[in-house]
């Protein structure tokens, strides 16, 4: 076994790993991250930074000119290390910010294909999310404090003899653990998701996800004011174009959106529908098995919960002997009243490639 990434000083040493044995789970995402600025919406290569600010709230994002910043098609790596930790906390388990795993299983669980050049794709995402620094006061209380991180502090991926990539290791940020073990922060969203092939398209469904939820009334935003917390680099006429496209395709499963115009703003309405292709909840539900359909060719037929047979050789001394083996930003006008959405209630409320390399 060879390794393909090495660093000298490594928090693995220090933290027990959480070696994923899940196969079919529901998807879920943190709530911070879907509606801020905090990835590329391009495939091409950006290193021009995100500098978004709102009253207390401020994100900076910094891509290295060598990779690029991460891109909201490498978020799905993040989306799906937080569903692995989210179900095994839901069943009692013990996680880490230590995650072991095999491209397999990543790759089947976000849809993608598992050739060659997946594997390569996987490995630039990785690069990319190490490498791409972030400063952050969200959740640091009232005092601005500037939290700084990368999406994956550590990264590797090992080969074995015959030059197949068979694992790979990722240390997460504390600041995301922090943000997927609370359950208030977490919410589900629909598998369907994954094949969406549009950046602006993608964050879009989780603004709508996280903002118009089940709600009946749903939520309307100015369109020049997501352009603005899109963090994207086109124009906003060119914006506008692409958010009318997307509601005319009607692309966004779960939701419906329209165009509506008031006092000289464009404005785009969001309400949810029952075109979900999976029951999403409005959040993380408590102890218990999701019986999610995947999408993707994963062929896994036991979840974590029943999983008892090692499936990484690539770890002998951790092959898994007890199953888990880890010690006022946004405006909204709703009935023509503004409302901002960080502090509204919700009703039930407790050229960089990305991964997906889609059109």
């Amino acid at each position: 076994m060879q390794s393909r990434h090495t660093l000298t000083s490594s928090e693995r040493s220090r933290l027990l790993p959480f070696v994923v044995a899940s196969g079919e789970i529901s998807p879920r995402d943190q709530r911070d991250l879907m509606e801020r600025p905090f990835f590329s919406l391009s495939k091409t290569k950006r290193t021009t930074p995100i500098l978004y600010a709102t009253g207390d709230v401020r994100v900076e994002v910094f891509g290295m000119p060598e990779h690029g910043m991460a891109t909201i098609w490498d978020a799905d790596v993040l989306i799906w290390a937080a569903s692995q930790i989210v179900e095994a906390e839901n069943l009692g388990l013990t996680t880490s910010r230590f995650l072991r795993f095999t491209p397999y299983q990543l790759l089947t669980g976000i849809g993608r294909q598992t050739g060659a050049r997946d594997y390569a794709l996987l490995r630039a995402a990785l690069a990319r999310l190490q490498s791409t620094v972030v400063a952050t006061t969200i959740r640091n209380g009232q005092n601005w404090r500037r939290h700084q991180f990368s999406w994956i502090t550590e990264w590797e991926i090992c080969t074995g003899r015959n030059g197949r990539a068979a694992g790979v290791e990722i240390v997460i940020p504390e600041w995301l653990y922090r943000g997927v073990i609370d359950r208030s922060l977490v919410l589900a969203i629909d598998p369907a998701y994954f094949r969406l092939t549009g950046g602006i398209e993608r964050w879009l469904y989780r603004v709508a996800r996280k903002h118009a939820g089940r709600q009946s009334a749903g939520w309307v935003f100015e369109i020049a004011h997501l352009h603005r917390k899109s963090g994207s680099l086109v124009r906003v006429s060119d914006f506008a174009i692409q958010i009318r496209r997307i509601a005319a395709r009607q692309s966004l499963p779960g939701y419906r959106l329209g165009i509506d115009h008031e006092s000289g703003r464009e404005l785009l309405r969001i309400l949810p529908t029952d075109l979900s292709t999976y029951p999403v909840d409005n959040y993380v539900n408590g102890i218990g098995t999701s019986h999610a359909s995947p999408i993707g060719t994963s062929h896994a037929g036991l979840s974590g919960l029943y999983t008892h047979k090692p499936q990484l050789s690539l770890w002998p001394e951790t092959a898994i002997p007890a199953l888990n083996l880890s010690n006022l930003e946004s405006n909204s006008f709703v009935d023509g009243k503004r409302r901002s959405a960080d502090n509204a209630s919700h009703p039930s409320i407790a050229p960089s490639r990305g991964l997906g390399d889609g059109p």
